[in-house]
């Protein structure tokens, strides 16, 4: 029995793809323990049509996907976030807005699936993989017992799920 729901707000430059996919991992993976969220810095405006058809085909919804912006979670009426987690370098390196609540961070970069050139299947082969990735980082995520660990081992885990390919400490 989980005592809370965490919010978590996944960031990337452009929102149209990583922070997507794992957006709808955490919501799926973490369904009673977390809600999750998804936002860019300079968002694309539009979601990554591979990403939709990849969620589409692991019977994952996705009529609520949307591109926004991060300031959309600074905002005074925003939800308040336990939890922040990069997915691209970009992200990581920018000055971020201000975040109530002060929410744990971590940074869990992956490569970006859209910036693959090539054919259509290059492209899917590259989303799969991004999505594998982060459905493995997730599904740890989705089974730490967070209530139970103090601050600084929870940012230690945090790290080392985001560090490694597949979410395993190494």
């Amino acid at each position: 029995m989980v005592d809370r729901v965490y919010n978590a707000l996944f960031l990337c430059t452009g929102n149209s793809a990583r922070s997507i996919l794992a957006e709808a991992l955490l919501n799926r993976w973490g369904q009673g323990k977390f809600r999750a969220f998804s936002a860019g810095s300079h968002p694309a405006g539009a979601v990554n049509p591979y990403a939709l058809t990849l969620l589409q085909q692991v019977g994952i919804p996705v009529e609520h996907a949307r591109s926004k912006s991060w300031d959309e979670f600074a905002a005074p009426d925003a939800p308040e976030m336990d939890f922040i987690f990069t997915v691209c370098d970009s992200a990581a390196g920018e000055s971020c807005p201000y975040w109530p609540g002060h929410p744990m961070t971590a940074h869990w970069g992956v490569p970006d699936p859209a910036a693959v050139e090539g054919g259509a299947a290059d492209k899917q082969k590259a989303f799969w993989e991004v999505f594998r990735t982060l459905e493995a980082r997730i599904k740890l995520l989705a089974c730490l017992p967070i209530g139970k660990l103090e601050g600084m081992t929870l940012r230690q885990r945090l790290t080392e799920i985001g560090e490694s390919g597949t979410g395993a400490p190494g």
